[in-house]
C-alpha cells in the first residue's frame, strides 16, 4: 500500500469509526484493523490520536468554509459590494446546517463525524475552534458592510448567537423532534435555515439590547487582559464553528 493511500485509508476508516461511535469508544488499534494497516502507520503518518481527529475536523472545516465564502462573495458581488444582512448570515450558516441535517446527509460519514464534534466537543476540537478565527472576522467585516454604523459588540454577539443557534440545532435536534413530537421538521433544512436567519438579523436590525438599562451600564465588564486563550495545536488553517 502506497504512503498516500495508506493515509487515506486511515483518514476514511477513523472518520467512519468516529462517527458511528464517538471519540471516546474508538482506539488506534480498532482505526488500524478497519484501515487495515499497522499501528506504526498511524504514528508515522499523524503523530497521535488527537493529531489524527484534529486533521479530520481541519478537513472537514476546510470544505465548508470554502463553501460558506463562495456563498458570501457571491451575495456581496450581486449587491454591488455590500450583500443584506441575511445573505451574509445565510452564507454562515447554511453550509453548516445542509451538511449535518438532512436525510441524505445523516447517512454520510463526513456529516455524522461533523455531529459527533459539535456534540463532543474533545480537546483537540476545541482549540482549534478557539484558535481559528479568521474565517469568522471576514464574516463580521461583512456584516459592519451589511450595518454600517452598528456597533462593533453588537456585530460580534450577533455573528455569535447565530453560530450558536445553528450549533445547538445541529447538537439538540433529537429533543427538539421529541420535544415538539415531530411537528419540528428537521428534514426541511432550508426552513430550518431560514428560521435561524430571520431571528438572527432581526434581533441585529432592531437595536441594541441592554444599552438603555442603567444598571446595565453599572456591571462590570471583563477586560481583554482577563480574557482565556486555549493552547494548542499549531494554526494550520481556518476550522468551522
Amino acid at each position: 500500500m502506497s504512503t498516500d493511500t495508506t493515509r487515506s485509508a486511515i483518514l476514511t476508516a477513523a472518520e467512519r469509526l468516529y462517527a458511528e461511535r464517538g471519540f471516546g469508544d474508538v482506539t488506534l488499534r480498532d482505526i488500524v484493523a478497519a484501515a487495515g494497516v499497522n499501528l506504526a502507520a498511524v504514528n508515522y503518518h499523524f503523530g497521535s490520536k488527537d493529531e489524527l481527529i484534529a486533521e479530520l475536523f481541519v478537513t472537514r472545516s476546510i470544505a465548508t468554509n470554502r463553501e460558506r465564502f463562495n456563498e458570501l462573495k457571491a451575495a456581496e458581488t450581486a449587491g454591488g459590494g455590500r450583500a443584506p444582512i441575511e445573505a451574509v448570515l445565510r452564507a454562515l450558516i447554511g453550509p453548516t446546517l445542509r451538511g449535518c441535517l438532512g436525510q441524505d446527509s445523516e447517512r454520510s460519514d463526513a456529516a455524522r463525524f461533523m455531529i459527533r464534534a459539535a456534540i463532543e466537543t474533545i480537546p483537540p476540537i476545541r482549540k482549534i475552534k478557539n484558535r481559528e478565527i479568521d474565517h469568522l472576522r471576514k464574516f463580521a467585516a461583512a456584516m459592519r458592510r451589511s450595518l454600517p454604523g452598528k456597533p462593533d459588540a453588537e456585530i460580534y454577539w450577533g455573528l455569535h448567537f447565530a453560530l450558536a443557534m445553528a450549533q445547538q440545532t445541529v447538537r439538540d435536534s433529537e429533543r427538539l423532534l421529541r420535544l415538539s413530537e415531530g411537528t419540528c421538521d428537521l428534514d426541511d433544512v432550508d426552513g430550518v435555515i431560514d428560521r435561524v436567519v430571520a431571528v438572527a438579523s432581526l434581533a441585529l436590525k432592531t437595536g441594541t439590547t441592554g444599552t438603555g438599562d442603567p444598571a446595565a451600564a453599572e456591571r462590570p465588564r471583563r477586560g481583554s487582559g482577563e480574557i482565556r486563550s486555549a493552547s494548542g495545536l499549531t494554526n494550520r488553517t481556518e476550522s468551522s464553528s
